[in-house]
């Protein structure tokens, strides 16, 4: 798989931005029943990130098979990920600003990326750990930074529910 690189925000935020607008649009005219959010370290001001935009497309659960059936036309499908009843990935890594799309059940078990990038645009002490934990992977396996960002997020969101 390769290692990891991260960028600036400030490099790849208007790259994102408007591929994100092009994409929802795309997105929209798909599954009008949809909320699409720009998920990601992307959609994070002043986030390290590795430059790929990542969008939560957001359906009804009675609605979920009928949308993954459209996004499996439209995008291909992201072997390497977890596949369930409320969730589903796809990709394109051969785009300019390389897409992934995490499509999730409203309320589901997976119904997280739009929480978790909340998190990190409000609290800048969260948002500087997991830089850290970024600035730490630079250069290093992709697999296992993944295997730690998924703890980081399992704590990030259950300090949450914790709190609430």
């Amino acid at each position: 798989m390769g290692n990891v690189r991260f960028h600036s925000y400030e490099e790849v935020r208007e790259r994102a931005e408007e591929a994100f607008r092009g994409h929802h649009a795309r997105l929209s005219s798909l599954l009008p029943y949809a909320d699409i959010q720009h998920v990601g370290s992307t959609a994070i001001p002043g986030a390290r990130t590795k430059g790929d935009l990542d969008i939560q497309v957001r359906v009804p659960p009675g609605r979920f098979a009928e949308a993954e059936a459209l996004l499996a036309e439209a995008y291909a499908r992201n072997e390497g990920s977890e596949r369930t009843s409320g969730f589903a990935s796809f990709q394109d890594e051969t785009l300019e600003v390389p897409l992934g799309i995490q499509l999730t059940a409203m309320g589901g078990s997976h119904d997280f990326f739009s929480r978790a990038r909340d998190l990190l645009r409000a609290d800048a002490e969260r948002l500087a750990e997991y830089d850290a934990l970024k600035a730490r992977w630079e250069g290093r396996p992709m697999d296992a930074y993944r295997e730690e960002k998924a703890a980081f997020f399992e704590r990030l969101l259950g300090s949450v529910r914790s709190e609430g």
